[in-house]
């Protein structure tokens, strides 16, 4: 029987499924047992300990989870057997996302797909053992579900699709599932699902919150690290979180194929360790190109802040920014869209397919845009100007409002400068207006500095950069131009903070990511 169990080891399946690139990404074992590390060691030789796993995938987390207390309930339960049975009928139980991966959390734990089988490890007498799956469907109400935001004209499906009703998240009472408490959950919940808009919605925090609700001893996830800024429907999540006293260790991977090798999350990765009766500060742990750069003890957000500073060593940098008092960057940046260019309106009015035109007319703005053509330069007639009236007649600095790749230390802004009568469309953010090109060039100085680029990196976390994003960037006087060391004596920082700076922001020319214009 043991020979049986440790055979489905070698080769290891679940390490080249999780190379698969989906947004339910499956959890390779190193990074499930990793996370599993964090738990009280002596979970594993407690025989009344109950574990969870709420959206199994590959059955990955009760798997090594099994493994850790075949061994630690030896001496407790000497026969293998029945400390197998007692295990998998007792003490692991899983939620699955999808019928084909129930069975393949069932292959995984009990080496059959189906535990009332012959080959089953453990003898159950239903064919799923611990390991449920039951077809949810969605509640609509105005198109999308009450739970998950999911688009009812995308997830309204048939019988033979899956619904991605996720069944932890579509019940008020998810204590009833099992009718029993949990030890510990643990799990890689699903990140989003299409609300048929502009942008899909994060779910992996309806499964945090949702584990949170059952007051489990511990709870471990690993999930994106976009909660750490907020946004797209995250604001409140992130609050509930920087809040909670009760997260003990983060593990912080910016570069998400850290975890995940081959797939690409904007923004990175976290896994975390929430315990019930924890109340004080949290371990840090930054990760980068496999080794961990960085672990501290500290409150998860500085005094009078409401965002997670993921990077230890900026802290004391801007302690000292901040010591200043000086106005934000941000309010010079304007909102989403600053000159309301509705591209949609204007293409249906025109009839072609750009929405304006390449070459000059009469009463018409030219107009800088990105992606349509090559040159990425147009003219727009003034009356489809809806709003920015402020900016028209001054000189401005454009930026992208999306840029980089979500790498805040590699990601470079490559602004342009905006002329009288000249505006864009929704691709750019404009900075300004300046009462001439001077003030606008030394401006560009300014944004072309590292210390410009490490203060947007606190709250940069994926590609598209809003105002807010800016926060953290003081204002300068643009009278005159700026570079790394003006800014490094002006707030006074060690030779130590200069080499961090220095070595943490990438040159532009040496692996930096622009806009790409």
């Amino acid at each position: 029987m043991s020979n049986t169990y440790e055979n489905v080891y070698n080769p290891d399946v679940l390490s080249c499924i999780a190379n698969l690139s989906n947004d339910e990404v499956f959890t390779p074992p190193e990074i499930a047992n990793q996370m599993l590390d964090m738990l009280p060691e002596e979970l594993w030789s407690d025989s009344s300990a109950t574990f969870l796993d709420p959206a199994c995938k590959s059955g990955v987390f009760l798997r090594e989870i099994a493994k850790r207390l075949i061994k630690g309930l030896e001496n407790e339960i000497p026969n293998l057997q029945e400390r197998i049975d007692h295990i998998f009928k007792k003490q692991l139980y899983g939620i699955a996302i999808t019928e084909l991966t129930s069975l393949l959390s069932r292959r995984s734990v009990y080496c059959s797909k189906y535990p009332n089988s012959k080959y089953s490890i453990s003898q159950f007498d239903n064919a799923s053992g611990n390991i449920r799956f039951k077809r949810i469907e969605h509640t609509w109400e105005g198109g999308k579900c009450k739970y998950c935001g999911a688009s009812q004209k995308e997830y309204q499906r048939d019988e033979e699709l899956e619904t991605h009703a996720y069944e932890w998240i579509h019940t008020l009472k998810p204590e009833e599932i099992f009718n029993m408490k949990f030890d510990v959950i643990i799990g890689n919940p699903p990140y989003q699902l299409s609300t048929n808009g502009s942008y899909a919605k994060s779910i992996y925090n309806l499964f945090v919150e949702q584990s949170i609700k059952l007051n489990p001893k511990h709870l471990v996830m690993i999930v994106p690290s976009r909660w750490f800024s907020g946004g797209l429907g995250l604001d409140d999540f992130r609050n509930k979180m920087l809040s909670d006293n009760r997260i003990v260790e983060i593990h912080d991977f910016i570069d998400a194929s850290d975890c995940f090798p081959g797939v690409e999350i904007k923004g990175g990765v976290n896994y975390f360790l929430w315990t019930s009766n924890h109340n004080g500060d949290c371990k840090v742990v930054t990760h980068k190109d496999g080794k961990v750069i960085d672990t501290s003890y500290r409150p998860l957000v500085e005094p009078g802040m409401s965002t997670f500073i993921r990077n230890n060593k900026v802290i004391p940098i801007l302690r000292k920014v901040r010591k200043r008092n000086e106005k934000s960057f941000s309010t010079l940046i304007s909102s989403y869209d600053p000159f309301g260019f509705d591209v949609r309106e204007h293409n249906s009015y025109r009839r072609v397919r750009i929405p304006f035109d390449l070459h000059p007319m009469d009463d018409a703005y030219k107009l800088y845009y990105n992606g349509w053509r090559k040159d990425g330069v147009g003219y727009v007639e003034k009356k489809r100007i809806r709003k920015g009236e402020k900016y028209i007649d001054k000189y401005k600095v454009l930026i992208p409002k999306a840029w980089g790749i979500g790498n805040p230390n590699t990601d470079w802004l490559n602004p342009l400068i905006a002329y009288p009568n000249e505006c864009c469309t929704e691709t750019y953010l404009v900075v300004g207006g300046f009462h001439n090109e001077e003030e606008a060039e030394n401006c560009i100085t300014y944004i072309s500095t590292k210390f410009f680029h490490l203060m947007v990196s606190i709250l940069k976390i994926t590609q598209n950069t809003m105002q807010g994003a800016y926060q953290f960037v003081p204002l300068q006087d643009f009278s005159k131009p700026w570079n790394d060391e003006e800014l490094y004596a002006k707030y006074g920082f060690t030779d130590e903070e200069i080499n961090f700076i220095e070595t943490y922001i990438k040159p532009k020319n040496l692996g930096g990511e622009t806009n790409g214009k």
